[in-house]
């Protein structure tokens, strides 16, 4: 009966697609980030400055609308290079290739800000599900489940010491008006985050900034426990 209701409520969509986001891709990816940067860093010291943004910036648009092309999205936003690939012998593939991109973001100044940064692949299957007549997504139940898949993530990934430090969710709601340089703003903010947090700890400090940005507490949506996502088991069921 359980079972159903959450079928019936597709409170399983989100949560199955947050676990196979961490387990079959960020949980690969996120431990190995650092040492990708540090390489990077050394040959080209200047670009990344700032030890904070040596991490993947995971872009979540409770939306859903995933751009492929970045600078497309935003001519703020220009792709400079790939970091140094990850190549992994998985699920029958050899030698599957994971690498992550480099990109300058343009702020009000015309000053370059470099980091890593993508938008969080699974949404693009909760954007397809509601525009499939077989899924029955409506828009309000695929912001729900955007929403739903970033808390989970979120709280996948405070639970995962393999990957702390070592990522920066960016949920945002899109402005009702286009608004051009939307994302690259929306980038900066969190760039500015970092650069403050790093010096705050060069200097001794406790940041009490408030944020802008989105957190969980902001997306206004009601979980109970026994929906929050829950540790693997490892005895074997």
């Amino acid at each position: 009966e359980m079972s159903e209701m959450s079928e019936r409520s597709k409170q399983n969509v989100a949560h199955g697609l947050a676990w196979s986001y961490y387990v079959g891709y960020l949980k690969i990816v996120l431990p190995r980030m650092k040492k990708s940067m540090e390489e990077f860093c050394r040959v080209n010291p200047n670009l990344l400055a700032c030890s904070k943004t040596w991490k993947l910036h995971i872009l979540i648009p409770l939306s859903c609308d995933v751009c492929d092309d970045l600078d497309k999205a935003d001519s703020n936003i220009q792709y400079v290079t790939d970091l140094t690939e990850t190549t992994l012998a998985r699920a029958g593939t050899k030698k599957r290739v994971y690498k992550h991109s480099l990109y300058a973001i343009r702020d009000e100044e015309n000053q370059l800000w470099h980091c890593a940064v993508e938008y969080a692949t699974p949404l693009q299957s909760l954007y397809a599900m509601s525009q499939d007549e077989c899924a029955a997504f409506s828009r309000e139940e695929r912001l729900d489940q955007a929403k739903l898949f970033y808390r989970t993530l979120e709280e996948i990934l405070k639970g995962s010491k393999e990957c702390a430090d070592a990522y920066r969710l960016i949920a945002y709601e899109e402005p009702e008006e286009a608004e051009s340089h939307f994302l690259s703003r929306e980038i900066m903010w969190h760039l500015r985050q970092e650069h403050h947090e790093e010096m705050a700890i060069l200097e001794g400090n406790h940041l009490h900034t408030p944020s802008t940005a989105l957190d969980s507490e902001e997306l206004n949506l009601q979980i109970s426990v026994s929906d929050l996502p829950q540790p693997l088991r490892t005895d074997g069921f």
